[in-house]
């Protein structure tokens, strides 16, 4: 069988108001100022601990723990407000599953929003993770390793796809290749810089990517 294993915000989802929108209810609740939609999002990535610690100003640091409960609060009831797939996504996964490829989504936001997001936008994909106790969050390869085992596929059978330099190296810390989406959270110079050398910038370009690289 073969693999594909997805990141979930940027590169299937636009999840930016959304997260925006929490971010910004914790600094408002805690009177500090607020994120534009742009800042949040070179901000995204590396989990939400590390999303409130960026936004949150340096005299704010200290509120960290209640900042963080606030955006979670907020997020879970709240997460899919404004957030929908990317054009041509839900789409491509349909066709893929009918290719034969088994699919998962390792991702850094909360797990229960991936769960959730999951269950509602793509029920094509056998597995969905987030950041959760016990797995360190990417670029560490754990969580890749656990989803592979959860779909049944070998580290040899699978791609990594995500829109960010974290998902680059997760994908190069796990020994599996990687194509970048260029129509997430970086821009394509960026995601040359973290070192990716596959790209697509279409869903009609991805899926011809995927046959190339996993056929």
């Amino acid at each position: 069988m073969k693999g594909i294993l997805w990141d979930l915000d940027g590169t299937l989802l636009n999840t930016l108001t959304d997260l925006a929108a929490s971010v910004n209810f914790a600094l408002r609740s805690l009177g500090f100022p607020e994120r534009t939609v742009e800042e949040v999002r070179r901000f995204v990535g590396n989990g939400a601990a590390r999303l409130i610690t960026l936004a949150l100003p340096e005299e704010g640091k200290a509120h960290f723990d209640e900042a963080f409960e606030l955006f979670r609060e907020h997020y879970a009831h709240h997460s899919d407000d404004a957030t929908c797939p990317y054009e041509g996504i839900p789409e491509l996964l349909e066709r893929l599953k009918k290719k034969g490829y088994t699919m998962g989504i390792v991702s850094n936001k909360p797990d229960f929003a991936v769960k959730d997001l999951a269950r509602l936008y793509f029920p094509a994909v056998a597995v969905a993770a987030g950041e959760k106790a016990g797995v360190p969050r990417k670029p560490n390869p754990d969580g890749l390793y656990l989803a592979m085992e959860g779909m049944g596929v070998k580290k040899e059978d699978c791609i990594y796809i995500g829109d960010s330099e974290v998902d680059v190296a997760t994908a190069k810390n796990t020994g599996i290749p990687c194509i970048a989406v260029t129509w997430g959270f970086r821009s394509e110079e960026t995601l040359r810089e973290a070192g990716a050398v596959h790209f697509a910038h279409t869903a009609e370009e991805l899926i011809a990517k995927i046959s190339e690289l996993l056929p």
